[in-house]
């Protein structure tokens, strides 16, 4: 008879996360050089623009970070899915609202070239698609042209392949950083806050429900115990 695997046990935690929670307002929009804000207009666009292209046999989406313990719809059904090529990494920079400031910009997963992702797909309502794309395209798209659009890939799991709609780096965007060193990725995610929250609050809630899921991704594993480690550091925590 085989025992039970043992969940592993993460370095950082919730008490970790504690430490860096503060109030900030919402500073409003931090607009990029070369871009807006979106309008309504540009997000009706894009989910006309999505929906006219998605697969007549189940409109599925690809999430591999927030998406996956928040996510901005409706589901049916959900697939662990994983997308050869693409990586999950923390090359989407900077952020200095939603979760980091001018002081300690955050910096955001995307997917990225290369490797593998092992995420979640999701079945959108067939009889409720365009109000929940509205939802999930104005939660992923504040700015026009964006950094990581939407955009059609093929992921593969237990039941098959699937056509999956997701989010993924545009490299020329001028907001690329992945050839960041992993110990400056680190200082940026243990540092930052903006007014949703703290970037090590998204790498916590990112790794522990992947581990739920049964999804053990080494990279982000690793950043896990170098952001905690710093935090300890930082707050003289005990580990």
């Amino acid at each position: 008879m085989h025992s039970p695997v043992q969940k592993r046990q993460m370095r950082l935690t919730a008490d970790h996360v504690a430490k860096l929670a503060r109030e900030i307002a919402d500073p409003g929009m931090q607009a990029f050089p070369g871009r807006r804000a979106a309008t309504d207009a540009d997000y009706d666009e894009t989910v006309a623009d999505i929906m006219a292209g998605a697969p007549a046999d189940g409109f599925w989406v690809f999430a591999y970070g927030s998406l996956i313990w928040n996510p901005a719809f409706d589901f049916t059904e959900r697939r662990i899915a994983r997308a050869h090529g693409w990586r999950r990494t923390f090359c989407l920079g900077w952020d200095y609202r939603f979760r980091g400031n001018a002081e300690q910009p955050g910096l955001m997963l995307a997917l990225d070239r290369g490797g593998e992702c092992t995420g979640v797909a999701f079945r959108l309502p067939d009889d409720a698609l365009k109000p929940n794309m509205d939802k999930l395209i104005r939660r992923e798209m504040s700015m026009v042209p964006s950094a990581f659009p939407a955009r059609w890939i093929t992921v593969k799991t237990a039941d098959g392949p699937l056509r999956v709609l997701t989010f993924a780096m545009n490299r020329n965007s001028g907001r690329y950083y992945g050839d960041l060193p992993l110990d400056k990725v680190a200082d940026a995610l243990a540092t930052a806050c903006g007014f949703r929250g703290s970037m090590a609050e998204y790498l916590f809630s990112t790794v522990s429900q992947l581990e739920d899921l049964g999804i053990h991704d080494r990279h982000l594993w690793r950043l896990q115990e170098m952001v905690a480690e710093r935090i300890e550091r930082a707050h003289g925590m005990k580990r």
